[in-house]
Parts: structure tokens; C-alpha cells; sequence
């Protein structure tokens, strides 16, 4: 009796009665209000999820301090639709004094057709012609000496009397002042096949994609025909090779950014298609 009791007081408690059955009436009205309430709840709670999943972006202007070994990458994609890879040349400069003469490393050129379409599946690194440590003997690959020391054509100095590849050969012309051309009489340019390269690159496009890497300092990088070097303090390019040509410089910029890669940035350069204009000027007048 005491349990009953009990029960009967706490029950007294529910602040929530609910009535009989008998005196309950469903109508349509109440389901159409039951069915709109459950959706607009169920819409809310979607749209609150989805505001607490997105990411805020907060842009803020700050001054860079930092330096040493931290380098910002400069992402790059772009097509040039008639100038070859084998002409061309990317170099990188800032005002520290660190120049990067034809950057190497984690850039790629994929060899283009003039009608867009690629020459090879495969891209290849960006990397200077250099020394193969092989040649083709009757059709049969023969290592070379490591230790060997072949000849610069006259173009030795104290510091480098030894020229192992046409790459060597062709930075001791230019350090001498002389005009550099791979004929089959320098062997090492004849080994490698570096004017066969020239020629058979010659009707071709060129797309450079990767990133490079430099200092949070001012500066520039150029993306140029011909092989970059310095000189007297002076930046040039080695046009020898391309015989006197005119290079159509005629570009797309699919992608071009600068750092990070972050939600919701606008890179102004993207899509950007640029003709040259005095080559097409040129061309016209011969057609």
C-alpha cells in the first residue's frame, strides 16, 4: 500500500498529462503541419551541419619576416604551342643574389605537337642535356670511363680542363666568348645526339608544369628560348643554337599561384592566352 501511495504522489509530478484516446481527433490539417514542420526541421538541421562543416576564411596582411632555409613555392602551368623544350630555358633571380640558371628540379616538359596533341605519354624531368656515360657502338651501348677527361676544343681554362659532355663543352665557349656550334667534330654533342634533339624538337609546342622554389625576397623568374647563363654579372641567353630563328613566344597560362594552394583564392594570370603578336604580324606578310 505504502508503494502505491508512493507512486500515486510522484505521478503527481508529470507536468506533461496526456489525454484519453477517445478525446484525441486526427484531422488532415494536423498532417500537413506535422509533415511541413518535420521538413523545415529537417532542412535546418542540414543547412546548420553544413555551415559547421565549411571552412571560414579569414584573409589577413602581415609582414614575412622569416628567412633561412624557408622558400615559397611558385606553382606554373603553362603552354607554349610553338616553341620546342629543348629551347627553352626557365631561370629564377632575387635581389639576395641567389640565381637559379635553367631550374632543374620539380618542373616538367611534356613535348607537344603544333596541333595540341603530346609527342610522348610521359613527360621527362626538366634537366640540362648532360653526360650519358654511354655511346652507341654498332648499335650496342658501351659505358664510358667515369675518369676520363675529354677535350674542350681549345676552350680549357685553369679551373676546367676537362669537358665530358656538349653541356661542358658548350659553358667553356661561352665563358671564352665564342660562338657555339654542335657539329659532328665536338664528340660529345655527336654522342649524345644533342643536334638531332635540336632538329627533331624543332616544329614542336612545349607545356611546363611543377613549381619552383625561392627565396620570400624580390626578385623575378622568366621562362625564355635558349641557354641561360651569367656572364660579367650580366644574365644572358644563348641563342646560337637555334640557328638565328624567331621564336613565336606565343603562351596559355592554365595555372599560375604563388605559396599554398587554399579554398576559394582567385589566381588572376589563370586562363590567360597571349599571342605574339609581331611573329604573327611576320607570318602573315610571307603568307
Amino acid at each position: 500500500m505504502e508503494s502505491k501511495a508512493f507512486l500515486e504522489r510522484l505521478r503527481k509530478f508529470d507536468a506533461y498529462p496526456k489525454t484519453l484516446e477517445d478525446f484525441r481527433v486526427k484531422t488532415f490539417g494536423g498532417a500537413t503541419v506535422t509533415i511541413v514542420s518535420a521538413i523545415l526541421m529537417f532542412i535546418l538541421f542540414v543547412s546548420e551541419l553544413n555551415f559547421y562543416l565549411t571552412k571560414e576564411v579569414q584573409p589577413e596582411l602581415f609582414v614575412d619576416i622569416s628567412r633561412g632555409n624557408i622558400k615559397m613555392k611558385i606553382n606554373l602551368n603553362i603552354t607554349f604551342n610553338n616553341l620546342p623544350c629543348a629551347f627553352l630555358s626557365i631561370d629564377a633571380m632575387d635581389i639576395s643574389g641567389e640565381n637559379q640558371i635553367d631550374v632543374e628540379h620539380n618542373l616538367y616538359k611534356q613535348r607537344l605537337k603544333l596541333t595540341g596533341e603530346k609527342v610522348e605519354d610521359e613527360p621527362e624531368k626538366h634537366e640540362e642535356l648532360g653526360d650519358k656515360s654511354e655511346e652507341l657502338v654498332e648499335g650496342v651501348k658501351k659505358e664510358l670511363d667515369p675518369n676520363r677527361c675529354e677535350s674542350c676544343y681549345g676552350a680549357e681554362t685553369d679551373d676546367k680542363k676537362c669537358c665530358n659532355n656538349c653541356e661542358e663543352v658548350r659553358d667553356q665557349y661561352r665563358k671564352k666568348g665564342w660562338a657555339f656550334k654542335a657539329t659532328d667534330s665536338i664528340i660529345q654533342c655527336k654522342r649524345e645526339g644533342w643536334a638531332d634533339k635540336m632538329e627533331k624538337q624543332k616544329n614542336e609546342g612545349c607545356n611546363v608544369f611543377g613549381y619552383i622554389e625561392v627565396n620570400k625576397v624580390g626578385g623575378n623568374f622568366h621562362m625564355a628560348p635558349g641557354k641561360s647563363f651569367q656572364q660579367s654579372h650580366v644574365h644572358v641567353h644563348d641563342l646560337q643554337a637555334m640557328g638565328g630563328e624567331k621564336m613565336n613566344m606565343s603562351h596559355t597560362v592554365h595555372h599560375l599561384s604563388f605559396g599554398e594552394e587554399y579554398p576559394g583564392i582567385v589566381n588572376p594570370l589563370d586562363g590567360l592566352h597571349q599571342i605574339d603578336q609581331k611573329i604573327c604580324a611576320i607570318q602573315s606578310k610571307l603568307t
